[in-house]
């Protein structure tokens, strides 16, 4: 099954692939941010959907996060937020995390690598690319 095409509209990006639909919300954290010593960050909501008919089990997760000089940060590890979760048809799991970056943009993507419960074939999904972008710096959507 072919991935779709990322969606943005009010600051919510979405992508589906093979049954999975990733939803991400990205927020600025003004509150913890130093701009005056090149210390932005942003937290990120996401939302996994199995919008399947098959049972999947999240295992693990690469990041690619990109800051505004287009220094990529490449972050890989077991699950998220300390689970790996399973998800029935209908199932939803949600998490909220955050990066920081030296930058007041970039943008961030990955992949959720999984595997399909009965019959044990992995797969990954596609996270969409979301834009980090904080009032300190040019307005654009990368």
């Amino acid at each position: 099954m072919a991935p779709s095409r990322p969606q943005t509209a009010n600051n919510l990006y979405q992508r589906e692939t093979s049954g999975i639909r990733v939803s991400v919300r990205v927020i600025f954290l003004e509150d913890q941010s130093r701009p005056d010593e090149r210390h932005f960050v942003w937290a990120y909501q996401i939302k996994i959907e199995n919008i399947g008919i098959v049972t999947m089990k999240l295992l693990r997760r690469t990041w690619m996060i990109t800051d505004g000089n287009g220094h990529i940060q490449q972050v890989h590890g077991p699950g998220v937020v300390g689970e790996q979760p399973v998800l029935d048809p209908g199932d939803s799991f949600e998490y909220t995390s955050g990066t920081p970056l030296e930058t007041p943009s970039g943008f961030m993507t990955g992949l959720f690598h999984m595997i399909a419960v009965d019959s044990g074939e992995p797969f990954d999904v596609a996270i969409p690319a979301f834009s980090l972008d904080s009032p300190h710096g040019d307005q654009r959507l990368h």
